[in-house]
This record gives structure tokens, sequence and C-alpha cells, in this order.
């Protein structure tokens, strides 16, 4: 997939942060698919600190868009299918600086799907103006570590070897974890 993005890049050089901005705003309303794609891509063919910058402003454009179809178009059809969540619940009912702090919160959080968030947020309460910037705000830690680790995974330095090893490590012991649970 990085390979693909690449050479699109390559192939419309003056496009490219277009192209970039473009796939990670049909990522963000897609809300399921994982940004760290693009993310590599922007690293390896802006260069590091460009490459964050770009893919950050894809991120926070995409959410920004997302939030405003979803509160369009969605709203109705999944407020009440929230209530198994109890935190993207308590985001549907909150407002102002506690809404504030829970799309924050929620953005830092790895593994909370950003799609998820942005639909709670677009159901709830919220303004525009306060999810924009609590969610670009979150996205800043995470996208820092994301563009960090692709950085030092194709250096292949020891940090890359580090960072690869401790990966393997936890999937392996999640996987043992998952499998044992289940012969239970």
């Amino acid at each position: 997939m990085v390979d693909n993005l690449l050479n699109l890049f390559r192939e419309y050089q003056s496009f490219a942060i277009v192209i970039s901005i473009f796939i990670s705003i049909v990522i963000a309303v897609l809300g399921v698919v994982p940004s760290v794609f693009i993310t590599a891509a922007n690293i390896l063919f802006f260069g590091f600190w460009n490459g964050m910058f770009i893919s950050f402003a894809g991120e926070a454009m995409g959410a920004g868009i997302a939030f405003l179809l979803y509160r369009k178009g969605l709203k109705k059809t999944f407020e009440n299918r929230l209530d198994n969540y109890l935190k993207v619940k308590k985001l549907v009912n909150a407002e102002g600086r506690e809404a504030f702090y829970l799309v924050l919160a929620l953005r830092l959080i790895p593994f909370v799907p950003s799609g998820l968030v942005t639909l709670a947020a677009s159901i709830g309460r919220i303004s525009f103006l306060t999810f924009i910037i609590a969610s670009s705000l979150g996205k800043l830690p995470a996208l820092f570590i994301e563009a960090y680790a692709v950085n030092e995974i194709t250096d292949f330095d020891w940090q890359g070897k580090l960072i690869l090893a401790i990966a393997a490590i936890v999937l392996l012991y999640w996987v043992i974890v998952k499998r044992n649970k289940l012969e239970s």
C-alpha cells in the first residue's frame, strides 16, 4: 500500500500534497481504514517534519469534514446505537469543556477508533469548533509517535529494531492471552 502511494506521489509530484490530503480525508470519512499507510508514505516522500505536517493537516481536515458529514447524514441513524459504549455515550451527552476534554482524551488513547470518536461527537452536542480543536490537539502526540516509529523502522537503526522487537513481543503476548481465553 505504501509503495503504491509513493508511486502515485512520484507520478504526480506537483499534486502530491493535495493527493495526500485528499486520501487522508477519505480515510477519515470512511472511519475504519487506518491512516498509518498515508503517514508512512508522507514521511518517506516528504521527509519527517514535512510529512508529519501534511499528515496532520490531512487528518485534521478529514476529521472536520467527517464530523460535518456525520452530523448531517448519520445523526438520526446512530443516536441510539452507541448505548453499549460508555465513554462514547458520555461524549454524546457532553457539552463545552467536558466535551472538549473527552474528545482530547479519546484521541490520545491508542486503539480507540478515530471514526467512532468522530461519529459520537457528531451525534452529540459538541460544537464544530470545539471538536476540531480538541481532535487536532489529541491527534498530535499519536501522529508524532506514529511518524517517529515509521521513520525509525524505515531507517532501521537500533531504535527501529527495538520498536519492532517490542511490538512483536506485545503482539505475541496478546495472541497467547487471547488463545488461552478461547480455550478456557
